[in-house]
């Protein structure tokens, strides 16, 4: 069955827009898993804009289902994630102007540098995954860097599902990609911009292993409280 994993970083960005100490994300991330989430995801960021360490130290403390850490390949940071040993880190690109991740890490370009980082959170105990564009190169990539997950960029389907593009053809895709991945090993996770209207499509791809979800759910949550916009997300992928 699909899994779920809730990325509570933009409870920590409410916080940090008054530069005080709520709301608190791990409650958030708490509530979450009592509602049904498979998974926390938080995003511990060079330039620290939402989730801080005592956040990653709170959520590895209280998180009972899994604690995913995305993170770059920045050294002060691998060096955090093989210290607090998240259960799974999801290495993704970053840049500090960014508002949110703009597209999928470059292992073919950064291969050595990739691989020297799965190494080290592998020799600390961490699961890694990769969040990659949907790209054959990028899969074969990942895959010979000894990482045992993926993550495909959902960025370019979403954009197209509410523009109203031709948001069938970045389904393809997703599809073909999904199954050249399996096929060579790899299980197979999405995210990015996805929601509860464009969500359902990606959720049916066979062999999908997990959907991680953020902005969505907590936007959602601003209205219906964050335990009922879990239980929606996951009954639509299910």
């Amino acid at each position: 069955m699909i899994t779920l994993g809730v990325n509570i970083d933009h409870v920590a960005t409410v916080r940090e827009a008054r530069k005080t100490f709520e709301p608190d994300p791990v409650c958030a991330a708490r509530q979450c898993e009592e509602a049904g989430a498979d998974g926390i995801v938080c995003h511990l960021r060079k330039d620290r804009r939402h989730i801080n360490e005592k956040d990653l130290c709170g959520l590895k403390e209280k998180v009972l289902t899994k604690l995913n850490m995305e993170m770059s390949v920045d050294p002060e940071i691998v060096d955090i994630a093989c210290r607090m040993k998240p259960d799974q880190a999801t290495l993704v690109p970053e840049n500090r102007q960014e508002i949110t991740t703009e597209g999928g890490l470059d292992c073919v370009a950064n291969f050595r540098r990739v691989s020297e980082v799965v190494a080290a959170l592998f020799a600390a105990g961490v699961d890694v995954s990769l969040f990659i564009d949907p790209r054959r190169e990028q899969v074969e990539a990942s895959k010979k860097s000894g990482a045992g997950i993926i993550e495909f960029h959902t960025g370019r389907y979403a954009e197209a599902f509410n523009s109203g593009g031709d948001h069938e053809k970045e389904l393809g895709v997703l599809k073909e990609m999904t199954a050249f991945a399996i096929a060579r090993g790899l299980i197979v996770c999405a995210g990015h911009g996805l929601n509860y209207r464009n969500v359902t499509q990606v959720a049916r791809i066979n062999g999908m292993h997990e959907l991680n979800i953020g902005h969505s759910i907590i936007s959602r949550a601003v209205f219906a409280g964050i335990k009922e916009a879990v239980k929606e997300m996951k009954g639509l992928i299910k």
